[in-house]
């Protein structure tokens, strides 16, 4: 049994007239009659009792209308979900890097956010290290990333600035400066310290350096790690202490407690700088959508920064 055969009938047990049936199809009744013809050799039954005033159902024919307006109605049903799913949009995947402290701060709240306002935009999360999330921008494996801004921009890769991370101190918990509320240079000045290697995390070792220098005190480098998640592990194993972005801090490292670092009055040395980087010149509308929403609720990310 054919579903063309099946509509055949079924047009013909509504409107008992096979001539009103054909027309109703678009047909000649000669291609309607037979149809049907095939499908009660196929059922080994006959459906209409013919007479040469009337038309009517059999008993059998009153039982196939029943069964097969719903089998129509059932294809007609997948016919119509499968031309929506071909009409619809398909959804695209938007790569976003990120540093791990903005992966672990800003990220969160604004893919959130994104996926309130935007929910057809399907994000691919990327973690990496600025030195490397920059090549991919280039290469078109990235479409947006968050980076600390280089000291000697790309000038193929646009970047925008969007806040700036405070800086806090790393110590274990069992550390009597864990005590503390808040932590001065001074405090850590005979500390050994954790540091991030600065040819792949400039800012943050810089940051370390330059804060004891304008303090006027030379750090105890200890230990360097490239990994902010290595220097957590080691300060909760009390190899030393490490100031580190307070995005930092949520990160789930049992051990360690971050506290605010005091610096002097009208210091702006202990901010770590965040930008959004992007490929200068390339256009793309989802882009667009995601730095309109990361514009209009930045002052709020940069609250917990």
């Amino acid at each position: 049994m054919e579903l063309h055969q099946l509509r055949c009938f079924v047009a013909a047990a509504e409107e008992l007239h096979f001539g009103r049936a054909a027309q109703r199809l678009q047909m000649l009744p000669s291609a309607l009659g037979r149809h049907i013809k095939l499908l009660e050799e196929d059922l080994g039954t006959r459906l209409f009792a013919r007479t040469t005033r009337a038309v009517s159902l059999t008993e059998d024919g009153a039982v196939l209308l029943r069964e097969g307006r719903a089998l129509l109605s059932r294809a007609e049903a997948i016919e119509d979900g499968f031309r929506k799913r071909l009409r619809k949009p398909s959804t695209r995947r938007f790569r976003i890097g990120a540093i791990d402290s903005a992966a672990a701060g800003l990220l969160p709240p604004l893919l959130r956010d994104i996926r309130r306002a935007h929910s057809d935009i399907a994000v691919q999360l990327l973690e990496e290290k600025t030195i490397r999330l920059l090549p991919k921008l280039l290469s078109g494996a990235l479409d947006l990333a968050f980076v600390r801004p280089p000291e000697r921009p790309d000038n193929r890769i646009e970047f925008v600035s969007l806040l700036q991370e405070t800086a806090v101190v790393a110590v274990s918990r069992k550390h009597a400066l864990a005590r503390r509320s808040v932590i001065s240079l001074a405090d850590i000045a005979d500390q050994p310290l954790i540091v991030p290697a600065r040819r792949s995390r400039p800012h943050s070792h810089d940051l370390t350096v330059k804060l004891f220098d304008e303090a006027g005190l030379a750090p105890r480098i200890h230990q360097i790690a490239d990994e902010k998640q290595t220097i957590v592990n080691m300060v909760a194993a009390r190899l030393g202490v490490a100031i580190v972005p307070r995005w930092t801090s949520r990160m789930a490292i049992s051990g360690v407690r971050f506290v605010p670092l005091r610096l002097k009055r009208g210091s702006s040395t202990g901010r770590l700088p965040l930008a959004a980087a992007w490929l200068k010149g390339s256009r793309d509308p989802i882009r667009d959508r995601v730095l309109a929403v990361l514009e209009a609720r930045l002052k709020s990310y940069a609250c917990e920064a």
